[in-house]
């Protein structure tokens, strides 16, 4: 069989452009999951400095000419202008604070490239944010999403641009869970309360559950245990107490932890 070295050469070329191809994708990867962990670590420093209304630490993360799009509160540009912001808003009212976390699984990080070169990348997520006010429990308030573009500058990762859209009220996330109580227990809890606010409210029993009655609302409350009830939808809870003659004399009502009725039991 005679020697083709033509054949030979495309042979070569052939397996060093794979052989190529193949390291490139490997170095890929790691470079890819590096610049990933470093995104998530300054995203993850960037909200601690902000739950903490910490303005002088947050200076850090943004760029010079930052620009920062909110679906309602418009568009701000420069870093001065958003600190002046941050101190005015965010950080404006004592007795008022926001808590930003967010929803688990939602986070990614997306590189940003030029010819091979990695000069940006892309985070972007789903999170909730939380209300303290002073002497009342933190309260869930809201949801949102954001994209935030961070960008390598003489070896320091800086948010450059900054969007927050797609505002509005947070799904309640109930934590609780549903316990099985008798139907002797739950029928010590049905009667008719009254309370300041809400007037009449009769506790009936159908089957195994608890249903509220007031007015024409009905909620269908769960059992955490033999005295705390909750619904599934909100953070709402009732709580019953027994009189020291051991029979059931009131029912405490909370939304967020804080009291909102104490109704009496009147039968």
């Amino acid at each position: 069989m005679p020697f083709n070295l033509n054949l030979l050469r495309m042979k070569t070329i052939v397996l060093l452009m794979a052989i190529s191809l193949f390291y490139n994708v490997l170095w890929a990867q790691p470079e890819k999951q590096n610049v990933a962990k470093v995104i998530l670590l300054r995203d993850s420093l960037f909200w601690t400095a902000y739950n903490k209304c910490d303005v002088e630490h947050l200076q850090q993360f943004f760029a010079d000419d930052v620009e920062f799009y909110h679906d309602r509160g418009g568009l701000t540009v420069g870093l001065q202008n958003l600190i002046s912001d941050l101190r005015k808003n965010l950080c404006g009212n004592d007795n008022l604070r926001l808590r930003r976390e967010a929803i688990e699984g939602t986070v990614k990080v997306y590189l940003l490239q030029d010819a091979g070169v990695t000069y940006g990348a892309l985070i972007s997520g789903e999170h909730v944010f939380y209300v303290s006010e002073r002497e009342k429990n933190e309260r869930l308030d809201g949801y949102g999403k954001f994209t935030d573009v961070w960008v390598l500058r003489d070896d320091v990762w800086k948010m450059s641009r900054i969007l927050s859209y797609d505002h509005g009220p947070a799904p309640y996330l109930n934590k609780r869970k549903v316990v099985k109580l008798p139907e002797n227990i739950l029928d010590q809890l049905t009667g008719q309360y009254v309370a300041p606010h809400s007037g009449v409210c009769k506790v009936q029993r159908e089957a195994d559950l608890l249903h509220l009655l007031i007015g024409d609302q009905k909620f269908i409350l769960c059992a955490q245990s033999d005295s705390m009830f909750f619904v599934k939808d909100r953070d709402l809870t009732f709580e019953f107490f027994k009189s020291p003659k051991g029979d059931i004399s009131k029912m405490i009502v909370r939304e967020n932890g804080n009291v909102v009725e104490e109704a009496l039991r009147q039968n």
